[in-house]
C-alpha cells in the first residue's frame, strides 16, 4: 500500500507538471501554474520518502523522477526566494519623491470594509487602489474620502468593480475595457508633488477558471496589451492590481520581458496575497511592476480584511531615470 501511494502521487504530480506544458490555454492546463510551490513540497517529500520503498529499481526510478519534477518546478519560484539576486535596489532613504501605493481585492461580497478602512487609517498610502468593489464598497469607503480627494469610481457588481483613491493629482484618467466588456482598467498619470508625472495603470483581468474565462486568453492578452503599450517608454511607470496570474507564469514572464518593467519581489519573496484563509494554497496573484525611474522603499503583505486576498502596500521611492 505505501508503494502504491507514492507511485499514485508521483503520477498525479508528473502529470500536473507536465500540464501546462500542453499546446493549450484551456484552464485545466493553465491552472497548474500557479501552486508550483505546493508542488514542489510534495516532490521533494515524496524524492524522501521514496528511499523507503523495498525495490532497490522502485527506489530509484521514483527518487529520480520525483527530484527532476522537484528541480523543475524549483526553477520556476527560485527568483522569488531570498537565495536570488534583488532586481530592485533598496532605497537609501525615503524622501520627498516616495509614493505609498495598497493595493486590495477586497471580495465583493465581504462587509468588512472597516478594517480596510483601519489599514487605510494606520498606514496613509498615497493611493489606493481596490478590487471587487461594488455600490455597497464604494458608499462603506466615504470616510477615507476626506484624505483622497482624488478619485475614480467604477461599481460593478461582476467582481470586477474597480475604485482609485489618491492624495495625489490625476491626469489623462481612462477607464478602458481593453479585451473585455465588464473588465475594467483605470490608466492615468499620477502627478507628484514635485510635479513629476507617473504614467500608472490598475488591472484586475478575468483568470482562467471554470466559473470565469475557459481559457487564460483574455488575461494573457490583457497583460501583453499593456506590456507592448509602455514597452520603450521613458517616461515612469507603475503596473498594479490583482492580475490573477502568478508571478512566474510564462505571461508574467513575458509581461516583464517585453515591457520592461521592474519586479521588486525577485529577491525579495513571493509576498503571497491569495488565499487568505488557506495557507498551504497561498502564491502572489497582487503584483506591482515598475520602470527604473524607482527604487524599493518597502513591500509588505498587509494582515486580513476578511476577503480572500490580503491587500498588498509598497513604497516606491523616485530617483530618476538610470
Amino acid at each position: 500500500m505505501f508503494d502504491v501511494s507514492i507511485i499514485l502521487l508521483t503520477s498525479i504530480m508528473l502529470g500536473v507538471t507536465v500540464a501546462p506544458l500542453l499546446p493549450t490555454n484551456h484552464w485545466l492546463s493553465r491552472v497548474w501554474e500557479f501552486p508550483r510551490v505546493q508542488i514542489a513540497v510534495i516532490t521533494v517529500s515524496l524524492t524522501i520518502v521514496s528511499f523507503y520503498i523495498v525495490s532497490p529499481i522502485m527506489q530509484i526510478t521514483f527518487m529520480i523522477i520525483n527530484g527532476l519534477l522537484s528541480a523543475y518546478q524549483i526553477a520556476w519560484i527560485f527568483p522569488y526566494t531570498r537565495l536570488y539576486p534583488i532586481q530592485v535596489r533598496k532605497a537609501s532613504s525615503a524622501n520627498a519623491q516616495s509614493i505609498k501605493i495598497m493595493t486590495s481585492n477586497v471580495l465583493m461580497t465581504n462587509r468588512s470594509a472597516d478594517k480596510l478602512i483601519e489599514l487605510v487609517n494606520l498606514h496613509q498610502p498615497d493611493v489606493l487602489v481596490t478590487l471587487e468593489t461594488d455600490m455597497w464598497w464604494q458608499k462603506a469607503l466615504e470616510p477615507i474620502h476626506k484624505d483622497y480627494p482624488h478619485r475614480v469610481n467604477q461599481p460593478l457588481d461582476n467582481l470586477y468593480g474597480m475604485h482609485l483613491y489618491s492624495k495625489f493629482v490625476l491626469e489623462d484618467v481612462q477607464l478602458l475595457h481593453l479585451i473585455e466588456e465588464g473588465i475594467p482598467s483605470i490608466h492615468c498619470y499620477l502627478v507628484l508633488k514635485s510635479g513629476i508625472k507617473i504614467k500608472s495603470h490598475f488591472l484586475h483581468p478575468a483568470p482562467p477558471s471554470p466559473t470565469e474565462n475557459t481559457t487564460s486568453t483574455p488575461r494573457d492578452r490583457e497583460l501583453l496589451v499593456i506590456a507592448k503599450k509602455v514597452a520603450g517608454q521613458t517616461e515612469p511607470i507603475i503596473v498594479t492590481g490583482d492580475l490573477n496570474d502568478v508571478a512566474w507564469s510564462p505571461t508574467t514572464r513575458a509581461f516583464r520581458h517585453i515591457s520592461g518593467l521592474k519586479d521588486p519581489r525577485m529577491g525579495r519573496g513571493m509576498f503571497n496575497t491569495f488565499h487568505a484563509n488557506y495557507p498551504f494554497l497561498r502564491w502572489p496573484l497582487d503584483h506591482i511592476f515598475h520602470s527604473d525611474h524607482f527604487e524599493l522603499g518597502a513591500i509588505h503583505r498587509m494582515p486580513s480584511i476578511d476577503s480572500d486576498h490580503f491587500p498588498l502596500l509598497s513604497e516606491l521611492v523616485y530617483v530618476g531615470k538610470k
